[in-house]
């Protein structure tokens, strides 16, 4: 595989940034990515949603008051607007032109886990999913403390719960050993302290404020430090703690690059994290321009986004329906704004699980067929106690290749730019499949391009970058 289309399904999620790495560089492409504008307008979609404290009780107490019907209407529109929120992130994802915050703010929003499904207000998810956005390239121990006093978080982690003389751990303990420093690296008396420093802490507008009734306002004493600390004093305090970088260096290697990096390149980077007081951008310069100029290709296995928008990317289907990316997603388990638990989703091996390859695979029997992996309802009036009748909508689907090559010229084509490797025998298949004979003219030429592109989506080879 070519590094342009290797790094730019890492950078990104499909190979379509390859002809700009190469075109601009590599330093000069991750420049324009850093400075790509943030569209702060907020969804129609949400304009209606309760955003307000006094808004959200307003549509409790509506609820409790309704009839059946009106309760199901109610739900009914805040299941649409979760919907909506996927289709509007997926959207900037596949449509973006530098995709690199998008797969940052994915980074992040599984890093700093809080579900739609607990947390239960879309506006708080999408809130939080802007901070991430906001603050994708700029310093990690601000964009916790953001995160921290963030509603959704709030909300997530339970400190809506936690009151001077009647702690609730949660946030505190996730605090350490998820977002910042990791198990290993501090006591069970910080967790109970840093929870009293989180006392109080409490929903409000914007984002969390402290309760005066019942936040703790006595000395609390968090990694030999002793004050009436509150959230900030306890992120300032973290960051403060030796083997801080190492956690969040080993992941980004980890999201972008290695299913398995090596502790030497973590704290290496890590080290660098610290002398550039926690700024993301330059750390992601130096990771990427530094693994670059490495042979590192087939070191990590592609997570589900990366699968179906490359493939989609690939096949040049045209309105695509992103909610039905959101779908397929769900399918893998990488559904978008619901991870399993406050750890996130794995990654590595458990994006290619035996069932996980045979969805895969299925996926793109259909997309390469011209069937799309949603169906349309035919007829619903069937005989009783029959499902109404439904096919897989049609698609229009197209391979580019050099329509001036051969066979042996467009096989090498799609395998520089699909394969991270073509062994001997993957060239003898590839060959029986476009054979020597292949003419690139013919009216069918594309179906033939097409078949082998489906043979090659379902190699091993192919879902490694």
């Amino acid at each position: 595989m070519k590094k342009s289309n290797l790094w730019s399904l890492r950078l990104g999620f499909s190979g379509k940034e390859a002809a700009e790495i190469e075109k601009l560089g590599l330093e000069k492409f991750l420049k324009k990515s850093y400075d790509s504008k943030v569209d702060k307008q907020l969804p129609a979609f949400l304009e209606d949603d309760p955003k307000t404290l006094a808004e959200l009780k307003e549509l409790k107490q509506t609820i409790k008051n309704a009839d059946s019907e009106a309760q199901k209407k109610i739900l009914k529109k805040a299941i649409y607007s979760g919907v909506e929120l996927r289709r509007w992130w997926i959207n900037k994802m596949r449509t973006d032109e530098f995709p690199l915050r998008e797969n940052m703010v994915c980074f992040w929003h599984n890093h700093f886990v809080s579900t739609s499904q607990k947390v239960k207000v879309n506006y708080w998810i999408y809130q939080h999913n802007m901070i991430l956005r906001e603050n994708a390239f700029g310093n990690f121990k601000e964009l916790t403390k953001k995160i921290v006093k963030s509603n959704a978080m709030v909300k997530y982690l339970d400190n809506v719960d936690n009151k001077k003389d009647k702690n609730n751990e949660n946030l505190s303990r996730e605090l350490l050993e998820l977002f910042t420093i990791g198990i290993g690296n501090y006591t069970e008396g910080d967790i109970k302290n840093g929870a009293r420093a989180l006392a109080g802490l409490n929903l409000g507008e914007d984002s969390a404020v402290y309760r005066r009734f019942i936040e703790d306002n006595s000395d609390k004493t968090y990694f030999g430090k002793t004050g009436n600390w509150k959230a900030d004093d306890l992120v300032d305090i973290i960051f403060e703690q030796k083997n801080i970088p190492y956690l969040i260096t080993r992941k980004i290697l980890k999201w972008f690059i290695y299913d398995n990096p090596s502790e030497e390149l973590v704290i290496y980077y890590g080290d660098y994290f610290r002398k550039k007081n926690f700024e993301i951008e330059p750390l992601l310069t130096k990771i990427f321009t530094e693994e670059y100029s490495k042979e590192n290709s087939g070191t990590k296995i592609k997570d589900p986004l990366v699968y179906i928008i490359q493939l989609i990317d690939e096949l040049e289907v045209k309105d695509f329906d992103d909610a039905m990316i959101a779908l397929f997603l769900r399918q893998q388990g990488m559904d978008l704004y619901n991870q399993v638990n406050v750890k996130g989703w794995d990654g590595g091996n458990s994006w290619l699980t035996s069932q996980i390859y045979l969805q895969r695979n299925n996926t793109s029997d259909l997309l390469c067929s011209g069937r799309s992996i949603s169906r349309k309802i035919l007829n619903t009036m069937s005989g009783e106690g029959e499902p109404p009748k439904s096919e897989f909508e049609k698609i229009d689907v197209k391979i580019d290749f050099d329509s001036n090559g051969n066979n042996k010229t467009i096989i090498t084509e799609l395998s520089n730019r699909l394969l991270f490797n073509v062994n001997e025998s993957t060239q003898k298949d590839m060959e029986n499949l476009l054979k020597y004979d292949f003419d690139p003219k013919e009216e069918h030429a594309n179906f033939a391009v097409t078949r082998l592109f489906n043979y090659i989506s379902k190699l091993p080879e192919y879902q490694l970058i």
